[in-house]
């Protein structure tokens, strides 16, 4: 693996990892940041369009049932089928408020799919799907 390979896997998992800071924080709009304007996000029985819903969304979440949750996302496999293209496939969980334990029927299997903007070499999420694992 080249020296760009690896710094793009870097800067791939930097995202994420900003991501996971923003959900401890609450901050949705920290967040939402992270995703294209044109952002989808594909779960069982959502479908959020743009950064706005994602932003709308997750806020609801965060003062809701999500308050005090924590994400718990291995990536697994991190891909670029194409320059500036990222695909990362991870096992995905929400360990919510009081939990120890995710039980099984809440673990997911996710793909995230980034873009570099070519502008100023920043990733960004572009889309997320989760689907039970």
């Amino acid at each position: 693996m080249n020296s760009t390979a690896t710094e793009d896997r870097q800067d791939v998992r930097g995202v994420l990892d900003r991501l996971y800071s923003a959900w401890a924080d609450g901050d949705a709009d920290a967040f939402a940041a992270l995703y294209t304007e044109d952002a989808t996000v594909v779960m069982p029985g959502v479908f959020n369009d743009g950064r706005e819903e994602i932003r709308a969304y997750i806020a609801a979440g965060f003062a809701g049932p999500l308050k005090g949750s924590r994400p718990l996302d291995e990536p697994r496999r991190i891909r670029f089928p194409r320059p500036g293209t990222a695909v990362v496939v991870s096992e995905a969980a929400i360990l919510l408020a009081g939990e120890s334990e995710v039980p099984a029927d809440r673990r997911r299997r996710a793909t995230w799919v980034l873009v570099r903007d070519a502008a100023d070499g920043t990733w960004a999420i572009t889309s997320y799907h989760n689907a039970p694992a």
